[in-house]
């Protein structure tokens, strides 16, 4: 055999073997894990954008991946354990949503790529290094929750005519988002000459009813929610409470005002979570989590209902409706 005759030998033996690669990955049944500290109903509509631009990337589920759902049910004890049964299950992704599961996913594995879709501040609680190079297996999206509960508390005393108390819904027990939005709203609250009215809260039927009634007794004149995703799940129980004891409130998620709240200020969670199914499809066509930079929010929002403001009877001048990007009827 001449030396032509064997270098084009294997060139041939490796193109073929590539080829066979290529084909075995495009007929891979992948496995995705999805976490979540809320429920699959709170969850829906954001799972919804998710899977809706995976398809327009060519992912048809059943066909080229499966996955495999685990929400705590709101209760942040539960979520090791779930992450873990993921790990086990071996799964070649992890989505998470919040701050919580993020960090559960985190602890479970070191190997397993994970994507996140809105923790508040990432570095800040230890989930990646930094944006620009997370390091490790974690990499994914930014709500930017802290920051933008500032914002949220000025346009509360912009819209409330003499407010004096903010009541602050907080889900009950210690987490690292709800660390964080304090630490930002209190000395915020401090500077806008507000009383902030810290009122722990569970997130369900009975326990918001009691938050409200709390709001009232303290004589909150507006109130706001850290952006925890067991208060998405109970939005429309918020709002119509919110309605109910005539309190004007400003949310963290537009899915609020669709239920019939009174103003949103933030990002797109939904636009998170279509650009994190971005992210899912560039790391399993072979992109290493470490080299994609976690990204911040960029499209944001502010949107003010009338009718909301109607049925509380707050009337909002021209000027602050002029803020808005949307005013509905």
């Amino acid at each position: 055999m001449n030396r032509r005759t064997a270098i084009r030998r294997l060139a041939t033996f490796f193109l073929a073997t590539a080829s066979l690669a290529e084909a075995q990955q495009a007929g891979k049944l992948f496995r995705i894990g999805y976490l979540d500290h809320s429920t699959a109903a709170g969850s829906a509509v954001l799972v919804k954008a998710f899977l809706h631009e995976l398809s327009k990337l060519g992912w048809i589920e059943g066909k080229n991946f499966t996955i495999d759902y685990r929400f705590g049910e709101q209760k942040s004890e539960r979520l090791p354990e779930l992450a873990a049964d993921l790990v086990r299950l071996k799964v070649d992704l992890i989505v998470v949503s919040e701050t919580n599961a993020s960090l559960a996913a985190k602890n479970a594995t070191t190997t397993i790529p994970i994507v996140m879709t809105n923790p508040g501040d990432p570095v800040g609680t230890g989930l990646v290094v930094s944006l620009a190079q997370p390091g490790g297996n974690v990499t994914g999206f930014s709500a930017l929750g802290p920051e933008l509960n500032t914002k949220r508390l000025e346009i509360l005393k912009d819209a409330v005519p003499k407010l004096a108390r903010v009541g602050l819904l907080m889900g009950a027990g210690g987490s690292a988002g709800r660390d964080l939005s304090l630490k930002e709203l209190r000395p915020a609250a401090v500077a806008l000459k507000l009383k902030l009215e810290e009122i722990d809260t569970q997130a369900d039927a009975k326990g918001l009813e009691s938050a409200f009634k709390t709001a009232k007794q303290k004589q909150v004149g507006a109130i706001m929610t850290t952006a925890a995703r067991p208060f998405f799940a109970e939005r429309k129980r918020i709002v119509e409470l919110a309605v109910k004891y005539r309190l004007p409130a400003i949310y963290y998620s537009k899915a609020y005002v669709d239920e019939g709240g009174l103003m949103f200020y933030g990002a797109d969670v939904d636009d998170l979570f279509r650009k994190a199914a971005h992210y899912v499809d560039r790391i399993l066509k072979g992109t290493k989590p470490a080299d994609l930079p976690v990204q911040q929010a960029m499209k944001f929002a502010f949107i003010i209902s009338l009718k909301a403001a109607k049925q509380i009877g707050l009337t909002l001048s021209p000027a602050f409706l002029s803020r808005a990007n949307q005013v509905i009827q």
